[in-house]
C-alpha cells in the first residue's frame, strides 16, 4: 500500500510540474512539445483527482475519529458515527477506483482504427449480417463522435459484404473496440429463407491499431508495388488509367489491394495505411503468443477465429461467451447501442489484469 501511495506522489508532484510548464509562454510557443506535455497532463488528471479526493476524505476521519474520543452528547456521537461509516464507504470505493488508473495502460488505446468485417459461414446470409454489423459500428461510432471512412469494400448482389475495411478515427477508439476482434455469430430466418427456417451464420471482425512511423519502421525494399487497372463501377475514367495499387509486405507475406480511389497516389496513400496497421498486428500478435499464456487476458485475445458473441433476432438477445454476458435488448446493440457491452468487457479486463497484478 506505502508504494502505491508514494507512486501516486510522484505523479501529483509531476502533474504539478506539466501544469507550471504549459504555462510558460516559451512552451506555448513551442506547439509540438506544447502538444506533448498537454497530453501526458491530460492522462494523470484523473488518477491526480482521485487521489486528492481520497486525501480529503481520509483526512475527514481522522477529524471525525478525533471527535469520537472526545465528550459527544448522543445525537452527536450518533452523528459522527454515521459520516463516518459514509466515509470509510466512500474511501474503499476511491481505492478501487485508484488502483484501476494505476494499471498498466496498453499503449495502444488512445489510437485510431483498422477495422475489418468479413461474411464467413453462411453465404449471403453471412455477407447481409456483415452489413449488419457494419452499420451498428457505424453508428455506436457516431455516437461517440468518430468519424468512419470506408477505405476498401467487397459487395455482394444481395447487399452484404464479402469484406469491408474502414478506418475509425477520434477519442480513444482502440480503447473500447479492441475487444470485438473475433467470429460473430447470428441465429435468424434469412430473407432469402422461404420455410422459415432458422440459419445460423458466421462474420468475423478484425480490429488493428493505425499504425504511424514511430509505431514501426518498413523498410521500402520490403514492399512490392504493382498498379494495374481498376475494375468495376466509375465510368470511363477509372478503366482507362492504371490507378489499382497492389501492395505486397515480401517478409510477411502480407497482400493489400486498392482501387477505391480515382487516382494512384490516393490508392497508394491508402494502401500503405492499411498495411502499416496489418503488418504492425502480424508481429505484436507474434509477441503476444510469445507470453505466457496464463498472464493473457481472456477478453481482447484478438484471434478472429474465436467465437465471441452471438446474436439470436428470434428472441432479440446478445450473448458474450467470453464473460458470459446475456442482454436481451438485440434491436437496440443493432442499433449503436453498445455502451453496456463494452463497459462489462472493460470492467472484465481490469478485474483480470487486477488479479495478475496481485498474485504476479
Amino acid at each position: 500500500m506505502d508504494e502505491m501511495f508514494d507512486r501516486l506522489q510522484a505523479l501529483v508532484d509531476r502533474y504539478d510540474e506539466l501544469n507550471e510548464l504549459i504555462s510558460d509562454p516559451e512552451i506555448i510557443a513551442d506547439t509540438q512539445r506544447f502538444m506533448k506535455l498537454s497530453k501526458e497532463e491530460g492522462e494523470l488528471r484523473d488518477t491526480v483527482e482521485a487521489y486528492r479526493k481520497y486525501q480529503k476524505v481520509t483526512g475527514q476521519i481522522d477529524e471525525d475519529n478525533e471527535m469520537l474520543h472526545e465528550k459527544l452528547d448522543d445525537d452527536m456521537s450518533s452523528m459522527v458515527k454515521d459520516e463516518l461509516k459514509e466515509l470509510e464507504d466512500k474511501k474503499a470505493k476511491l481505492e478501487e477506483q485508484i488502483r484501476i488508473l494505476l494499471l498498466p495502460k496498453d499503449p495502444n488505446d488512445d489510437k485510431n482504427i483498422v477495422m475489418e468485417i468479413h461474411g464467413a459461414a453462411g453465404g449471403d446470409e453471412a455477407s447481409l449480417f456483415a452489413a449488419d454489423l457494419f452499420d451498428m459500428y457505424s453508428r455506436y461510432a457516431e455516437k461517440q463522435g468518430w468519424k468512419v471512412e470506408v477505405v476498401d469494400k467487397n459487395a455482394t448482389e444481395v447487399g452484404g459484404f464479402k469484406e469491408i475495411v474502414l478506418l475509425i478515427s477520434g477519442d480513444k477508439v482502440y480503447s473500447k473496440l479492441k475487444y470485438e476482434s473475433g467470429a460473430h455469430r447470428v441465429q435468424r430466418v434469412p430473407v432469402t429463407e422461404s420455410a422459415g427456417r432458422l440459419h445460423t451464420s458466421t462474420a468475423t471482425v478484425g480490429v488493428m491499431p493505425e499504425a504511424e512511423d514511430v509505431d514501426i519502421d518498413i523498410d521500402p525494399k520490403d514492399i512490392r508495388t504493382d498498379v494495374y487497372r481498376s475494375s468495376g463501377a466509375g465510368g470511363q475514367h477509372i478503366n482507362k488509367t492504371s490507378s489499382a495499387v497492389r501492395m505486397t509486405h515480401l517478409p510477411t507475406g502480407i497482400v493489400v489491394a486498392m482501387q477505391d480511389e480515382r487516382s494512384q497516389q490516393q490508392n497508394r496513400a491508402k494502401a500503405m495505411k492499411i498495411l502499416r496497421a496489418r503488418v504492425y498486428n502480424y508481429y505484436h500478435e507474434q509477441e503476444e503468443n510469445a507470453y505466457d499464456e496464463k498472464r493473457k487476458s481472456a477478453v481482447g485475445t484478438g484471434d478472429r477465429s474465436e467465437r465471441i458473441r452471438t446474436y439470436n433476432y428470434p428472441q432479440n438477445r446478445v450473448t458474450d461467451h467470453r464473460i458470459g454476458l446475456t442482454l436481451n435488448k438485440l434491436d437496440k446493440i443493432m442499433n449503436g447501442d453498445l455502451d453496456d457491452i463494452i463497459a462489462a468487457l472493460i470492467m472484465y479486463d481490469q478485474t483480470q489484469k487486477m488479479e495478475q497484478l496481485n498474485h504476479g
